[in-house]
């Protein structure tokens, strides 16, 4: 009896505790308080200075595209507000410490927000254009490009400046081709409307976008080297384009010809922004360990290249250099793209 009723008490104690504990973890995410007052969606087309006679100036237009959506769609913004406040809660919750059962000690938090396995299955849909040719080599280099970029083997990675070099990160997602479709075109400038990705308007269907990448190729026009559609966007544009001379390792598109954009791009789809914040210095890009900028970096730059009192990551992947002078995305950023898989991420369905 005696025996009986100290085990009774013991598991009343290991009950209690255990309680106790999943409460005190509760009360911890709880009491986490998400600041989202720097929190924005438009930007302003201000004009940059640094613009080089040999540097494309709308090298990304995904910026531009977000400003037209959220006029033609006011709710995106409470969509994108609301994906915004489930990254910084995952982000912010991964600094706690996770309390095991009792006498084991204390759990380490996840490297992450989201530790799993990302393999991405690539639709690529190309409007044919004979002057501007999309080849099979120029596929394969492409999903080749992406898996070194978001796997940390890009072998420009060891010039890292030593002042950034604790913040590569390694985010360990990969890229699969799961399909190519073909459709000839007579059209020379697609634009940014999205009109490549409506068979109604002479384009492609996109294919399922919760399970699968679309990638858009085609002539773009205007000098732009290509866009993407941040996540919380409508399904049926939810992708990446790119400009047919820029897509994989293509001689056509110069100093921008060695599949960067994609990376860039895609960047934006896993919901990195710009590395400046397209504000000045006044402006984040939601990234605590990514320098402060006025603006884009173009060409080559020697570092260090200051500005807003600050040496720029003029090598990120999200700025607007070279394709050759681009390669790295940080710890911070990895933890953004990777709060998209993690459970109620908008990117969920790519792993479940």
């Amino acid at each position: 009896m005696k025996k009986f009723i100290f085990t009774f008490f013991t598991l009343s104690f290991l009950f209690i505790a255990c309680e106790q504990n999943v409460e005190d973890i509760a009360s911890k995410q709880e009491s986490i308080e998400i600041n989202m007052s720097d929190f924005y969606v438009y930007t302003e087309d201000i004009p940059n200075a640094r613009t080089t006679e040999d540097a494309k100036a709308d090298k990304c237009y995904t910026m531009k595209v977000l400003n037209q959506q959220l006029k033609e769609d006011p709710s995106l913004e409470h969509r994108m507000y609301n994906i915004e406040k489930h990254t910084r809660t995952l982000i912010a919750n991964k600094g706690s410490v996770n309390k095991g059962k009792p006498g084991g000690g204390e759990t380490p938090p996840p490297p992450t927000p989201y530790t799993g396995t990302v393999t991405i299955p690539v639709i690529v849909n190309i409007l044919e254009d004979p002057a501007h040719p999309v080849t099979q080599a120029h596929i394969n280099s492409q999903i080749a490009i992406l898996n070194d970029d978001f796997n940390n083997n890009n072998s420009r990675t060891v010039t890292v400046p030593t002042e950034f070099a604790s913040l590569v990160a390694n985010a360990n997602i990969t890229f699969t081709l799961a399909g190519v479709n073909r459709k000839t075109s007579t059209k020379t400038s697609w634009g940014t409307n999205d009109a490549m990705k409506y068979e109604s308007q002479g384009g492609i269907n996109a294919t399922d976008p919760t399970k699968y990448l679309n990638i858009w190729v085609c002539e773009i026009g205007g000098g732009i080297l290509g866009y993407a559609q941040f996540p919380g966007g409508t399904l049926a544009t939810d992708g990446v384009v790119i400009g047919s001379d820029y897509f994989g390792e293509n001689t056509a598109g110069g100093v921008y010809g060695h599949g960067r954009t994609a990376t860039h791009e895609v960047g934006h789809w896993l919901n990195l922004r710009h590395i400046w914040g397209d504000g000045r210095c006044r402006q984040d890009d939601f990234v605590a360990d990514t320098p402060s900028s006025d603006g884009p970096n173009y060409g080559c730059p020697a570092y260090p290249t200051i500005n807003c009192q600050s040496a720029d990551m003029t090598m990120n992947y999200m700025d607007y250099t070279y394709d050759n002078c681009m390669y790295m995305f940080t710890l911070g950023q990895n933890d953004r793209m990777r709060t998209l898989f993690a459970e109620g991420g908008f990117r969920r369905s790519f792993v479940q």
